[in-house]
């Protein structure tokens, strides 16, 4: 057999063996009484499964703003159809000057579509997995957007609250984050970290 001939096959081969993983059911809503575990949750039994595992109206409102930001999220917890499917949304709602804090999602990407505010309706960011980054309005009106992500499950980590609510040492984040140590501590206070 020619050497084209073994890589056609092993590659026909491939082909078939990496499109037979179809699922071998139609949907997979969350149990959300049973454990979660990396692939996310088990299933319901069919027979529990309704129309509002799959339908999720949540996002349809502005949230409230009057602490500055409001997100209202469409995860597994909230939107069990979403279970194995890995992808999930959010709803944004900043007021006048609201910010969303330099942040990461450690389990996925994201995919920010502006609904209102200064940038113009129909604009889209991405953030790659683990990016940092935030959001500020900074318009004098109130700011939405939705944002889709690469997980059912896509994890937060906000800056502040990692630097600033632990019990590393003041003089270790001094540091590492070129800070003066009384500023340090005024955060720490305020977050409620130690050290």
């Amino acid at each position: 057999m020619a050497q084209w001939q073994i890589l056609f096959l092993f590659s026909l081969i491939f082909l078939i063996d990496s499109t037979s993983h179809a699922s071998v059911s139609d949907f997979c809503a969350a149990n959300l009484k049973g454990p979660d575990s990396p692939l996310g949750y088990t299933c319901k039994k069919p027979a529990g499964v309704t129309v509002s595992d799959f339908v999720f109206s949540g996002l349809a409102k502005g949230g409230n703003t009057t602490n500055i930001i409001s997100v209202t999220p469409a995860f597994v917890a909230q939107f069990p159809g979403v279970n194995g499917l890995g992808i999930s949304m959010a709803r944004l709602d900043l007021a006048p000057g609201g910010v969303i804090p330099f942040h990461t999602h450690p389990g996925a990407s994201e995919v920010l579509v502006v609904t209102r505010g200064i940038i113009k309706a129909g604009d889209i960011m991405v953030f790659p997995q683990g990016l940092l980054h935030f959001q500020v309005n900074v318009a004098k009106i109130h700011s939405n957007a939705f944002v889709s992500f690469s997980s059912t499950s896509p994890s937060l980590q906000i800056l502040d609250f990692a630097l600033f609510a632990n019990d590393l040492p003041s003089e270790l984040v001094m540091q590492t984050t070129f800070l003066q140590l009384a500023t340090i501590k005024k955060l720490k206070g305020v977050l409620g970290g130690t050290g």
